[in-house]
């Protein structure tokens, strides 16, 4: 579900620029200049360093989307819209997809970040991606727990004990939590926002599940632009 904390989205809103409205609700927007110049001046090394990433390294669009695992609207990207991105645009070139944590409700969705390495680990980070939303079950619903983990574990072919170990100890809670930290810096304060960035640094953002036809806009525009 898209969260925004009251105070905090306020002062975001007094510093972003809208661009068109395509219709009546939509969350399409460009960075402020601060929270721009600071993808720039990290030229993307603080969202791309051991992020997943899907599709040509040499895309001249950089597809970011930050998500919580427990998110409802995260969800509905992922089983209604996400195919059809990759299917237009990962698939043939055109941009690369990279998944942030921004674990807004909570611990578990901490935990259930924390595990989506501890598969990365045996180089399973994507089936784990998938599982996890295949199995979702709602917000704070206590679908997420250690018993669940382990059985999606299972699900994708994991080494349980070496994945029941990574967990336990908590191995990548701290990256789970830089991500979040990190996201917070640039203005992310709901789940999902989309960033898309070219090459130049220019950053443009689509919050919520918005239909396809949103985000085949967007990438299109921002596509043409990038040619000439």
């Amino acid at each position: 579900m898209v969260k925004k904390r009251n105070r905090k989205l306020k002062k975001y809103l007094s510093i972003i620029i809208p661009i068109t409205v395509i219709s009546i609700g939509i969350g399409v927007f460009t960075f402020s200049q601060e929270n721009k110049q600071e993808v720039i001046n990290n030229k993307l090394e603080s969202i791309l360093v051991d992020s997943p990433i899907l599709g040509e390294p040499t895309a001249p669009l950089t597809f970011v989307e930050w998500g919580d695992y427990q998110c409802t609207y995260c969800y509905k990207f992922h089983t209604n819209t996400r195919d059809d991105i990759f299917s237009n645009f990962v698939d043939n070139g055109k941009i690369r997809f990279v998944y942030k944590d921004f674990p807004l409700n909570g611990s578990t969705s901490v935990l259930a970040a924390e595990a989506s390495y501890c598969a990365d680990d045996q180089n399973k980070y994507w089936a784990y991606h998938d599982e996890l939303y295949k199995n979702w079950e709602g917000e704070n619903t206590g679908w997420i727990n250690f018993h669940n983990l382990k059985k999606f574990a299972y699900n994708v072919g994991l080494d349980i004990d070496v994945f029941d170990k990574c967990v336990q100890n908590e191995k990548h809670k701290q990256k789970v939590l830089n991500n979040y930290r990190y996201g917070q810096s640039i203005g992310i304060n709901a789940t999902p926002t989309f960033l898309i960035i070219d090459k130049e640094g220019n950053v443009q953002a689509i919050r919520g599940a918005q239909p396809y036809s949103v985000f085949d806009q967007v990438l299109n525009e921002n596509l043409i632009t990038n040619n000439t």
